[in-house]
């Protein structure tokens, strides 16, 4: 049997009511930070441009843009809009083996076909922890290797938008390995680019969209190379370098007995690259420990395994670079003492006394006591001009799943960002109400019709 029928046989077969209840909810999260991130991209000029070419191209009244009016439209552009909104912002989530964005292309599929078939919340839920168990088993086998080959994580996030729609569709274990199949050869992605522009966010869009094809495709009876992933020259080895057999092995094993969203999934309760994200932290955490003035710091050194050279812009200019700068994390963090969404603000990422702080960040030698714990964490120690030192490390980002995620965070980030779509004070109280109940929630439209109030861009 291939992989992507074996992986499809129990993407099909596993009940709603078997998947864990940490899951579903962690699902829920997901919903709440997607469409957060998603409101601070409405103001982004790469969704923006997206958005109009779908009105214009116009079509079947499926699915509703968000924050746009009555926008309705086919449901394969829906969510490639969608997710652009969230991506485009850098405020979604990530899996911490990969990076791969899943949940951005998962809520705006899942979203988009709840609304055009009617599909209850327990269901769109049911398909965003299968969709994210999908991609990150998928994934995994290609890690770190693909980064190392050019390519970028949509190559992963494709799958939890094809498996997502598959699901929702009620696709047969032979359809749903036909979409798998179809999506393995649909999706390619340059990180260089998605690291220096706003082919980032186009990547998302593509993932989205062309997942939600591969399903539809597959339900008309569409055949491609099932053994696609697998094969020689398959989409394990031409994107991972990994031989098919032994990447099919990591990708099935304990199969049903762990939950990438439960365990891998993090939530971005802070901008930018999750890669960078305990950097803040960490450099925070050590500059409030300390007491510890910006004006007071002579060298600021991190370290974490494997890392030997500050990634991305060095002084970044504008949000793309800001994302990507983990020399400006650092610096942030010891700035203020804390790191938070007003950093991916203009005046914060232009702030001269970050700047000045950012030429003092270097690189240390990796840590070898408890290397193991590091799930993109980090080690930040701030040396003063009085020879005063102050250290802090963060194994794990807040946010991660496996650190466990409170609401509350959620909530706040969710009310933080929001408002920048242009809702009432009471629709996004209404909406993010309807989340925390989306289990219950027997009417998806209900949700999306409070999406629709906000601002048109």
């Amino acid at each position: 049997m291939t992989v992507a029928r074996q992986l499809a046989e129990f993407l099909v077969g596993t009940p709603t009511a078997d998947l864990p209840p940490q899951a579903m909810q962690h699902a829920a999260m997901i919903i709440a930070s997607t469409i957060a991130s998603a409101a601070c991209g409405t103001a982004i000029r790469s969704a923006q441009i997206i958005r109009h070419l779908a009105r214009q191209q116009g079509g079947r009244p499926d699915a509703s843009l968000w924050f746009d009016g009555a926008t309705k439209l086919p449901v394969a552009e829906v969510a490639r809009a969608n997710a652009m909104l969230s991506d485009a912002a850098a405020s979604d989530d990530s899996d911490l083996r990969n990076i791969v964005h899943a949940g951005t292309p998962l809520t705006a599929t899942s979203l988009a076909f709840a609304e055009r078939i009617g599909a209850n919340g327990q269901d769109v839920l049911a398909a965003i922890v299968l969709g994210y168990e999908a991609a990150g088993r998928i994934s995994e086998p290609i890690t770190p290797g693909f980064r190392g080959r050019g390519f970028h994580g949509c190559l992963g996030a494709i799958f939890a938008a094809a498996v997502a729609a598959s699901r929702l569709l009620h696709l047969t274990a032979a359809q749903m390995a036909q979409s798998i199949a179809i999506a393995a050869t649909s999706i390619g992605g340059l990180a260089t680019a998605a690291d220096t522009s706003v082919a980032r966010e186009y990547h998302a869009g593509l993932a989205a969209q062309l997942g939600v094809n591969a399903a539809l495709a597959a339900q008309h009876g569409y055949l491609a190379e099932e053994r696609i992933l697998e094969t020689h020259q398959g989409f394990f080895e031409s994107f991972g370098g990994v031989d098919g057999t032994i990447a099919a092995g990591i990708a099935m094993r304990d199969l049903g007995h762990s939950w990438d969203i439960v365990t891998d999934m993090a939530i971005k309760l802070v901008p930018g690259g999750h890669p960078y994200h305990a950097f803040g932290e960490a450099a925070a955490n050590a500059a409030r420990d300390g007491n510890i003035a910006a004006a007071d710091v002579a060298s600021i050194t991190v370290s974490r395994p494997n890392l030997t050279a500050l990634a991305g812009p060095l002084h970044p200019t504008d949000l793309i670079e800001m994302a990507h700068s983990p020399a400006y994390f650092v610096a942030a963090g010891v700035a203020d003492h804390a790191f938070g969404w007003v950093h991916a603000s203009a005046a914060k990422i232009a702030d001269p006394v970050i700047h000045a702080l950012i030429d003092k960040v270097r690189v240390g030698s990796p840590p070898i006591e408890n290397a193991d714990r590091y799930r993109q964490g980090a080690t930040v120690t701030i040396r003063t001009r009085d020879g005063r030192t102050s250290t802090n490390t963060v194994y794990l980002p807040k946010g991660s799943g496996a650190l466990g995620i409170a609401w509350s965070d959620v909530d706040s980030k969710y009310r933080t960002l929001v408002p920048a779509a242009g809702l009432s004070h009471d629709d996004i109280e209404a909406s993010l109400a309807l989340i925390h109940e989306f289990r219950a929630v027997t009417d998806v439209s209900a949700l999306i019709g409070l999406l629709r109030s906000g601002a048109v861009s």
